[in-house]
């Protein structure tokens, strides 16, 4: 059975890690870590272990992240998103290209949305910042299979958006 007192000991850092890096913001990453430990308290009793626990807290922290930016009405800039057209993030953005990048990493996400199963998972996870071995341990392929899914899942994309006319650098 798990206890939430050994998550938190064992998953704390990498929630906050994990959270810091979406945000940069140190106290924001304080609060929704402990908003992550939390909710693991209350819906502990409801976890099934269809998943790895990690996989389960990381989605729980990845919900309370996109809960938040709902709250503010932001959009998800994350660099793993990036990952996913290897643009850059330079300095000083200006409007345009800004407005550019929320746009392209809203259709990145609809893409890996109508994606199935198994390749949106690795790309979700990939994105939230687990390995390739971590990856294929949850899908049950091997690490080198879970870096083909992605790479074909990422090149995928790529080809979509150039189709679209929204590959650019």
């Amino acid at each position: 059975m798990l206890v939430p007192d050994e998550l938190f000991s064992a998953y704390y850092k990498d929630i906050y890690r994990y959270l810091y890096s979406l945000c940069r913001d140190v106290s924001l990453a304080e609060d929704l870590t402990s908003e992550v430990f939390l909710e693991v308290v209350k819906s502990i009793s409801s976890f099934r272990a269809d998943s790895d626990v990690k996989t389960w807290l990381f989605s729980i922290a990845r919900y309370r992240w996109l809960g938040y930016l709902r709250k503010k009405k932001r959009t998800v800039e994350t660099a793993d998103i990036y990952e996913l057209t290897e643009l850059e993030q330079p300095n000083g953005r200006s409007a345009e290209k800004t407005f550019l990048d929320r746009e392209l990493i809203k259709r990145i996400c609809e893409i890996i949305d109508g994606e199935p199963e198994r390749p949106r998972k690795a790309a979700l996870m990939r994105i939230d910042g687990y390995s390739f071995y971590e990856i294929g341990k949850a899908l049950g392929i091997s690490e080198s299979s879970a870096r083909v899914m992605f790479f074909r899942t990422k090149e995928k994309i790529r080809g979509i958006l150039k189709e679209e006319g929204l590959d650019y650098e």
